[in-house]
């Protein structure tokens, strides 16, 4: 968040009306929520409470340190509907993965809730949602083994997947798709692991009000520890690190005709314990 021009850390009230800013130094508080993994939780200092309505929320993670990790097709049914779309670059896996599709987006992509998604019709108009729950990496680790991952795990957090599927089709891969300036909306808050019961947790979308994503992480293809599993066989995985889980049936490409994001549009993305990211999507002007 920033508060008097200031970039702080903090804690946001049960109530959710206020947050109460943790004692850290201006280089600390400049990495955002990664300032905080590794510390006591019961040593951390907080000063007096500010309205919330009186700071500014950036990103939980306002540039992360590496590419954030994503996981594709990893719901059944959006494994289903993105197969029939014709940007699957990995359809000959089948409608349902065999393993997990891993990819990545850069760190540049990421903005705050209520930030602008900007799209640029001279490069793409066939922009896409993805709702997605994302973890946050506690501590280093390469080789984890699937029954050990969950303690690697900080916590979690929103991300919004936005896509040019156009684009993701036409290069074969899909970090460019993916990865234009503002595609991944992040936060609005981060909350530690003992917060939600990743294994029930609702995730739902709406675009202008209108629902378009509605599951649970009881659907997902490969679980959190799969991936974590799969990520650090050979990647050192390290504190910080963010992993998006996939998204559910219902984007915008799934529908026919597609309904892909314009000017004006309006994302909101739901879930359950963390809280609502929204954007507005705006056209870049000549």
């Amino acid at each position: 968040m920033r508060h008097a021009g200031e970039r702080r850390v903090g804690i946001v009230s049960e109530d959710g009306q206020s947050i109460a800013p943790i004692a850290l130094s201006v280089e600390e508080a400049a990495h955002g929520v990664a300032a905080l993994i590794g510390k006591d939780p019961a040593a951390l200092e907080t000063l007096s409470p500010l309205p919330l309505s009186e700071v500014e929320l950036e990103a939980p993670f306002p540039r992360p340190f590496r590419n954030i990790f994503c996981v594709g097709k990893n719901y059944h049914a959006h494994a289903r509907e993105f197969s029939r779309s014709g940007f699957d670059s990995s359809a000959a896996q089948g409608e349902v993965p065999a393993h997990p599709i891993i990819f990545s987006k850069v760190p540049e992509t990421v903005v705050a809730s209520g930030t602008p998604i900007i799209i640029d019709p001279a490069i793409s108009e066939a922009i896409d949602y993805e709702a997605e729950l994302a973890v946050i990496i506690g501590k280093e680790g390469r080789g984890i083994r699937a029954e050990d991952a969950m303690d690697y795990v900080w916590g979690y957090t929103i991300v919004n997947d936005v896509t040019a599927r156009d684009l993701q089709g036409r290069y074969s891969q899909w970090l460019i798709g993916k990865s234009q300036d503002t595609f991944c909306p992040m936060g609005p808050f981060a909350v530690t692991a003992d917060e939600i019961d990743i294994s029930d947790t609702a995730v739902t979308t709406w675009v202008n009000g209108e629902e378009r994503q509605n599951a649970n992480t009881r659907d997902l293809i490969f679980d959190v520890p799969t991936i974590i599993a799969t990520i650090s066989a050979g990647v050192t995985l390290k504190p910080g690190d963010i992993i998006a889980t996939g998204t559910p049936e219902g984007v915008g490409v799934g529908f026919k005709p597609p309904k892909y994001l314009r000017d004006g549009d309006v994302v909101r993305i739901d879930i359950s314990g963390i809280g609502t990211l929204e954007n507005r999507v705006t056209e870049r002007r000549p």
